[in-house]
């Protein structure tokens, strides 16, 4: 089963701003509450991702890299491990003095329990995606 979840949110940060946050592998990955840390080489950064679900009881290493940048407006990456696969697009549009992000996420679990878990934990990633682009901005 796949997961996708599609949120947008408005802060009132400049858009270049918002860009500078959302095309930065690093700031995208410290703004997920399950990546514990991460690793950053070249193009690819690899998350070391904890899931409390019971099936997975080590740290999921996911290497993610980005597919697809137009800047300043717009960010695909994509990430693949073991356990799961993840996609996400990043769209960053000027609105009145601040921007408008639209965000899509999709998670294709391999392993019993992946989806039920992000599809009952995305909209809280994205709460706090929102909160690190308001709060570095």
């Amino acid at each position: 089963m796949t997961v996708r979840v599609e949120r947008t949110f408005e802060v009132s940060a400049s858009p270049e701003e918002v860009w500078a946050f959302i095309s930065d592998p690093e700031q995208r990955a410290s703004a997920i509450s399950v990546v514990d840390s991460y690793d950053h080489e070249g193009d690819t950064t690899t998350w070391h991702v904890r899931l409390p679900i019971p099936v997975v009881r080590s740290t999921i290493d996911v290497e993610t890299r980005d597919v697809d940048v137009r800047a300043p407006e717009y960010v695909k990456f994509v990430g693949k491990s073991s356990v799961f696969s993840v996609t996400g697009e990043h769209q960053v549009e000027p609105l009145n003095g601040g921007s408008r992000v639209t965000n899509t996420f999709v998670v294709d679990g391999k392993v019993p329990g992946v989806e039920r878990f992000f599809k009952r934990n995305l909209d809280d990633e994205l709460d706090g995606l929102q909160r690190a682009v308001e709060a570095e901005a």
